[in-house]
């Protein structure tokens, strides 16, 4: 059995480059791969240009065994994956009369007449293994060089899927023995401490560690713990995260939130429900953010209150009745306190944009502001986004509900 193999996944496309679309394809075979034991270390991304992934699969060759192209195998000039394959890995290309059959017999089940440049989906790199495409026109297909592979699939999500479970990972599987050998994570999800105070919390130690790994990724609202093992079954690295588990837990419980797929705004309604806690919520310059979440988690009408929306933070100022000047963070500071009071509830979130700015500016120029308030205590934070843009939805949800979370556990502590 083969111990150790790695791999490096090649996305191909300018549209990826130009952040024209996300490049999901290689997510998917990250996981696939991982699931199947097979280390990762390295993803690239390139344009449509001959030369460069020639270049970016000679690189690869340097420090992996597999090597896994997604993209550039349609009919189009700038499709160039095959002859790049075959530069880098000093090869022809040859024509398959058999799969420009399939391909013109795959269009005329559509009814549709296949196009003279189709005919370049036919010409593979010598001596190459041909992956059918049952559900596409393009065919991938597979260069052994030596104990390493290069497998090249489509792009289209589709196909670039079903060719990963029928096709490549059985033949990976078989062709390094891998036996079952797999690498399996949990994610410990916190909330209302910073990436860096977590790292310290944790110790070098645990983060250094080479099996099972421990890692930190710092999202909007929250940091994400993922303790990550690689064993001989699912039973035997499930015991191994236990572990590491356990000691992580010793260390930042209070901040755990949930794990794996669990949500802040579970977590939330969780706390909530535990201690007969109850919720207000005011959204102003905003479509709903938090009430929308958190009334996606069922048995939330008890807690749950009340909503009020405003259109923008003068109208919020004026049924406040404050006169005084107020920045957007000293506005959402006070209706947060006021939502509470007014309603007789625990806890009162506060989100104040100003909803016509769809720019993201730095910090000091506020755009929205989220506070909570939770018993005679006040938390707050204001960015220099505003309600127009992506980021006010994403951010002021995940983060109000995270520091009412958090104040909500303080609470009752």
């Amino acid at each position: 059995m083969t111990t150790d193999v790695h791999a490096e996944i090649i996305a191909i496309g300018t549209e990826i480059l130009l952040g024209e679309i996300t490049d999901t394809n290689s997510v998917y075979i990250a996981r696939a791969l991982r699931d199947i034991g097979i280390n990762l270390y390295f993803m690239t991304s390139v344009g449509d240009n001959e030369r460069r992934i020639e270049s970016a699969i000679k690189i690869a060759f340097e420090r992996a065994q597999v090597i896994i192209t997604c993209g550039g195998l349609g009919p189009t000039i700038d499709d160039m994956t095959r002859q790049s394959v075959a530069a880098a890995t000093d090869r022809g290309l040859t024509f398959h009369q058999d799969l420009l059959d399939a391909i013109a017999a795959r269009f005329a089940g559509f009814r549709v007449q296949m196009t003279e440049n189709n005919r370049r989906q036919a010409f593979l790199p010598d001596a190459s293994r041909v992956i059918e495409n049952p559900v596409g026109t393009a065919p991938g297909f597979m260069v052994e060089q030596g104990d390493s592979v290069v497998i090249s699939l489509p792009g289209v999500p589709r196909e670039m899927k079903y060719l990963m479970t029928e096709n490549v990972i059985p033949y990976l599987i078989e062709k390094y023995q891998l036996g079952g050998k797999i690498i399996k994570a949990r994610v410990l999800k916190t909330a209302g401490i910073g990436e860096s105070a977590l790292d310290e919390l944790i110790g070098q130690a645990a983060l250094e560690a080479s099996n099972p790994t421990v890692g930190l990724a710092a999202h909007t609202g929250q940091v994400d713990v993922r303790i990550t093992a690689k064993a001989d079954s699912e039973a035997d690295a499930d015991a191994m995260i236990a572990l590491v588990e356990v000691e992580l837990r010793t260390r930042i419980e209070p901040y755990i939130f949930a794990v794996d797929q669990g949500t802040i705004e579970q977590a939330l309604v969780n706390v909530l429900s535990a201690h007969g806690m109850t919720l207000a919520i005011c959204e102003t310059g905003i479509e709903p953010v938090i009430s929308l979440r958190v009334r996606g988690v069922d048995s939330t009408d008890d807690l749950l209150r009340q909503v009020v929306a405003y259109p923008n933070p003068s109208v919020l100022q004026s049924a406040l009745d404050v006169s005084e000047p107020l920045t957007l963070r000293q506005l959402a500071e006070r209706a947060a306190e006021n939502v509470a009071t007014q309603n007789g509830v625990d806890v009162g979130i506060a989100v104040v944009c100003q909803p016509d700015e769809a720019q993201d500016r730095a910090d000091n120029q506020e755009g929205s502001a989220i506070a909570v308030h939770v018993r005679g205590k006040t938390m707050s934070r204001s960015y220099g986004f505003g309600g127009a843009t992506e980021m006010a939805q994403l951010w002021t949800g995940t983060w109000g509900m995270s520091m009412a979370w958090r104040l909500a556990k303080e609470a009752r502590a």
